[in-house]
Formats: structure tokens, C-alpha cells, sequence
């Protein structure tokens, strides 16, 4: 009996130092490969847009700051699970090589406890780049884009700080709609103002101005020399309205078309403007919604990642590190043509978006389920 409960906490020891090897080699691995990937990023970036930057006429310390602070960040949430995919076959293809694999499970270790480190650094890692897609990726990618915009497109047509809309059209609520004929989102005045409230499909009051404004201070849009409509049955009432405060529930950065808009909103405020734009009947409702439940879906996929490499690469092959990391490339490569396919199909088509932004997760998740089956134990 002690001498078997001297087994078991020899075994546990082992393994709490075990855990710790993989973890340490596992986050070594990984952020060593993300600071490569960064100074690589850097240096092809800016060759090409050497000319871009020498026209801006910014020093190094601004070009770093307005816009690789937000370019890094950006590139690396984008291509973060296959970064984790490539430094985990990359460090336990090693493991393998050196027979260490064979020799932990030789001892009676289970395969399902040996990918118990690679579990938890996966799930730190997913919560890692989850509160990044959430909060912090947006911020950057405002600084990367509002850069963009000023030195490098130079005022192209998807720039909102230099856009006319015309023919705009807003849903206010369920029984109001509000609309202008020009808007100016750089001086923020609109042409050609209505607002009109139905009632039993009739319209029953009716406001319009030749001029209306967004007052910064109030936070509100401000109406000049407009005519006032009321009508009760047979019964019309005029007024004219001199200058009067109104709360549409719109304000001008909603009323701007941006390209981007929805990279740079963090997800409480891409939430609330997904709800407003349904109730607008926008069309780039699904396009929204895609980006929402892709910045879950992402950090999952960190998780699955982890594990498809830990089961692929624990198994010492003839090819060695090679083999496994060809495999990762062609995995990783895979894994990033799904997502793109999936937010096509979403955008473009009718497949719905959160099963679009979840479709590529879950079907890896389906590979590392199978890898594992078939995995010695």
C-alpha cells in the first residue's frame, strides 16, 4: 500500500513537472515565432510602402505609432490560429523526434493526459486573442485605417471624413422614418431633411426642412425654419418650426459608409449598431453580424488548433519536423480559405452568419476529433 502511494505521488510529481516543460516550451515556441512574424511583417510592409511614407513626410517614431501600432495587431489576430498551429507541431514534432513522446506514454501516461498542458495553454491563448477581437484589435485597427485613409489612399471615395451621401433613408423606430436628400458627413449638415410618423399605413404627421445640423455640444440634430404637418383625418394642422433639437437616434458617424466600420467597433458597440441597422433594414446586416460571431469563433478555433498539432505531431514519423510542418501549412492554409469562402457565402449570399462564422471551427473541430481516434493511446 506505500509503496503504491509512493508510485502515484512520484507520478504526479512527474507529471506537474511534465506540465510545466510542454507549457513553458509551448509559449517559448509560440511568441519567439509571433516576434519573427512581426519584424518579417515590418520589413515586407514597408518596402512597400516605402514611397507612401517618404510623401507623408512623417519620422520613424510617427509612422511606428499611427500606424504599425495598429498594422501588427491587425495581422496578427488575423493569421493567430495558424501562428499557434505551426509553433505547436513545430515544438512537439521535436518532443517526437527526440523520442520524448514515446517515453511519456511508455511510462502509462494516457494520450488524453499528455494533452493536458496543451489544453490549457490552447484555452490561454483563445482567451488571450478573444478579449484582443474584442476590445483591443478594434482600437488598433481605427489607427491603422484612419492612417490608411490620410497617407496612403489619400482620400479615396470609401473615406468618410470626404463623403456625400444622397437618397438616405433611416428607419427611426417602428412607426418613424427620417431621411435627407444630401448628407455632408465632413461638415455634418444634411439637405433636404423629413421625418414622417405612420399610423394604420397613413401618415398622420410630417416635419421637413430645408437644413438640418449636428449640434456637437448637445449631441443632438438641429432643425432650422421647418415645416410642421399634423393631420387628423380630414383635418390638417401647419406650423413653422424656426429652430428646434431632435433626437433621430442616429448620429453622423452611423450615417457614413466606411468599408471598415465594423473592424473598428468593439463588440458592445458593433452589437448595438447591428440591432440599429437591422431596424434600418440595412444591407450590410449580415456582413456585420459575420464579424460578431467571428471574433468568438476565432478564439475557439485557437483551441482546436492547438490540439489538431499536439495529435498530429506526437507521432514520431519518417519525415520528421518536415512532414509535420507541411502539414500545418497545408492545414493552416485550409483553415484561413474556409473562413474567407464562409464570409462570402455570408456577405454575398444567403447562408446565415453565425453558422458561416462557426462552419470552419467546426469542421476542424471534426479533424482533431478524428485525429485523435485514431491516435495510439
Amino acid at each position: 500500500m506505500v509503496r503504491r502511494l509512493w508510485t502515484i505521488s512520484l507520478l504526479c510529481t512527474f507529471m506537474k513537472k511534465l506540465d510545466a516543460y510542454i507549457l513553458k516550451f509551448f509559449m517559448k515556441t509560440f511568441f519567439f515565432s509571433l516576434f519573427l512574424f512581426a519584424v518579417i511583417t515590418i520589413a515586407v510592409d514597408a518596402s512597400e510602402k516605402a514611397e507612401d511614407f517618404i510623401r507623408s513626410g512623417l519620422g520613424i517614431s510617427d509612422i511606428a505609432g499611427k500606424y504599425y501600432l495598429g498594422f501588427l495587431p491587425h495581422m496578427i489576430s488575423l493569421l493567430f490560429p495558424v501562428f499557434v498551429l505551426i509553433a505547436v507541431v513545430f515544438f512537439t514534432s521535436r518532443l517526437a523526434a527526440r523520442s520524448e513522446v514515446v517515453a511519456i506514454l511508455s511510462t502509462g501516461v494516457s494520450l488524453r493526459r499528455f494533452l493536458f498542458p496543451y489544453w490549457v495553454g490552447g484555452i490561454f491563448l483563445a482567451l488571450l486573442l478573444g478579449v484582443s477581437n474584442h476590445f483591443l484589435v478594434p482600437v488598433a485597427n481605427k489607427i491603422r485605417t484612419d492612417f490608411e485613409e490620410r497617407y496612403i489612399d489619400m482620400g479615396a471615395i470609401n473615406n468618410p471624413s470626404a463623403q456625400y451621401i444622397n437618397n438616405l433613408h433611416l428607419r427611426v423606430d417602428t412607426f418613424t422614418y427620417a431621411g435627407f436628400r444630401s448628407f455632408d458627413t465632413s461638415s455634418k449638415v444634411g439637405q433636404g431633411f423629413f421625418l414622417e410618423k405612420i399610423r394604420d399605413n397613413k401618415v398622420y404627421y410630417n416635419l421637413r426642412s430645408e437644413m438640418i445640423t449636428w449640434d456637437t455640444a448637445k449631441k443632438q440634430w438641429r432643425l432650422e425654419n421647418g415645416i410642421e404637418r399634423t393631420i387628423n383625418g380630414m383635418n390638417e394642422t401647419v406650423k413653422k418650426v424656426d429652430t428646434t433639437y431632435l433626437n433621430i437616434g442616429y448620429k453622423p458617424i452611423d450615417l457614413a459608409y466606411d468599408d471598415h466600420l465594423k473592424d473598428k467597433l468593439r463588440t458592445p458597440r458593433l452589437a448595438r449598431f447591428i440591432k440599429q441597422e437591422e431596424m434600418r433594414g440595412s444591407e450590410t446586416v449580415n456582413e456585420l453580424k459575420f464579424e460578431r460571431y467571428r471574433r468568438d469563433a476565432y478564439a475557439i478555433s485557437v483551441i482546436v488548433m492547438t490540439m489538431i498539432a499536439a495529435i498530429l505531431a506526437s507521432r514520431k514519423v519518417r519525415g520528421g519536423s518536415g512532414l509535420h510542418l507541411a502539414l500545418a501549412f497545408i492545414i493552416g492554409v485550409t483553415f484561413i480559405v474556409f473562413d474567407k469562402f464562409s464570409m462570402v457565402f455570408s456577405t454575398k449570399g444567403n447562408f446565415p452568419p453565425v453558422i458561416a462564422a462557426w462552419l470552419p471551427c467546426v469542421l476542424f473541430a471534426g479533424l482533431a476529433f478524428w485525429l485523435y481516434k485514431r491516435a495510439p493511446k
